[in-house]
């Protein structure tokens, strides 16, 4: 499996391709791409480079990594659209407050699955282990892909920093949790690749993480 990323929107969020290379199948998390300009740009990373979209799964549900979900199963219809049951109200709550934030033109998806702690998802030939890591949502997950040390992390752990937790549904002392026991239990040598900024390892945020060490404190 190798990863791609785009950064999209105005809250700078990165969507992820996880790309199967025996077969070309993909899955694409957290898609935020909004403006036509971002759409075109997704769709045209996938045709150059002949892939096929087998799932949308979403990390959770805050209204910057979900713009672009309708978008995806409009343009490659019949994709299943996986989603953790505890964050399908924060979906359904995405459209009452999407003007405001200056999506006016926001078009809601449902999910046609669920993501349950423990049980994989495939594509392709590719098997990811699915993580329950609350605190930043109520029903966020991280996707963990063992052979090449790689978790795609939504907003639970950044480079030197942690998920926000003043949103509705967020758990400052959850979201230390989930980190203690989903993250900080893989190899120092694990890429994460988050929600948003650059990636970093598992052993760089043990060692060098404010909000890690002062817990530890």
């Amino acid at each position: 499996m190798t990863v791609a990323g785009f950064t999209f929107n105005a809250f700078a969020e990165n969507t992820y391709l996880l790309i199967d290379e025996a077969t070309r199948q993909v899955a694409i998390v957290d898609p935020g791409c909004y403006a036509p300009a971002e759409q075109q740009a997704l769709r045209d990373y996938l045709d150059a480079n002949n892939l096929h979209v087998a799932l949308l799964l979403n990390t959770h549900a805050h209204i910057d990594h979900v713009l672009g979900n309708q978008f995806v199963l409009n343009t490659w219809p019949g994709t299943p659209f996986l989603l953790h049951r505890l964050d399908v109200p924060t979906l359904r709550a995405v459209p009452t407050y999407a003007a405001n934030y200056g999506f006016p033109q926001y078009q809601p998806a449902e999910p046609t699955g669920e993501l349950v702690a423990g049980q994989p998802v495939r594509f392709g030939e590719t098997e990811l282990e699915v993580r329950f890591a609350p605190g930043h949502a109520p029903g966020h997950v991280v996707f963990y892909h063992q052979p090449t040390a790689t978790v795609i992390g939504g907003d639970v752990l950044f480079q030197r920093s942690i998920g926000r937790t003043d949103l509705p549904g967020g758990n400052h002392a959850e979201l230390l949790h989930s980190i203690a026991t989903e993250l900080m239990t893989l190899p120092d040598d694990t890429v994460v690749y988050p929600g948003h900024g650059p990636a970093t390892t598992i052993g760089e945020e043990r060692r060098a993480n404010p909000f890690l060490l002062s817990n530890e404190g």
